[in-house]
């Protein structure tokens, strides 16, 4: 698969290298060039420094070729309209964006966006493991969200 993301934090440096490892063409993106020191020297992926809402940006990193994009930004704005516009405007059919808040994760997931929330899937984890000593499986907290009405 060609793979485009956009953050080289400690999720998008870590899902990166797992996904070069794999053996997936992997392109990564952020605005900070010394970011990608967490990709580490065995890493042979593509870096492009800039903004993941430029369509420009977006086009070096080779998105109109994507099979993936995953957005995984500090900023949840940034995640969004990333995903919007890789979704709507270059037809990538998988698309992820990380939100923390899980509000705006619901709502764009209504609208089509799939969404990861940590901040709901830390809290289910969590809250299984302090009442059970197991722990629960990820794909279930997501949803459980929307139950609690918020």
């Amino acid at each position: 698969m060609n793979i485009v993301i956009l953050g080289c934090g400690r999720v998008g440096s870590t899902f990166a290298r797992l996904m070069y490892r794999d053996g997936h063409t992997i392109t990564i993106i952020d605005q900070q060039s010394e970011a990608f020191r967490r990709l580490g020297s065995k890493f042979k992926g593509n870096r492009i420094v800039g903004n993941g809402i430029d369509e420009d940006v977006l086009r070096r990193a080779g998105i109109e070729q994507a099979d993936v994009f995953i957005a995984v930004t500090q900023g949840d704005n940034r995640n969004i309209m990333a995903a919007q516009l890789t979704q709507h405007v270059f037809d990538v059919k998988k698309v992820v964006a990380r939100i923390y808040d899980p509000i705006r994760a619901d709502r764009y997931r209504q609208l089509g966006v799939i969404t990861l929330c940590t901040t709901t899937i830390a809290s289910g984890l969590l809250r299984d493991f302090v009442n059970t000593n197991e722990w629960g499986l990820a794909k279930d907290y997501s949803e459980e969200y929307l139950s609690l009405g918020v």
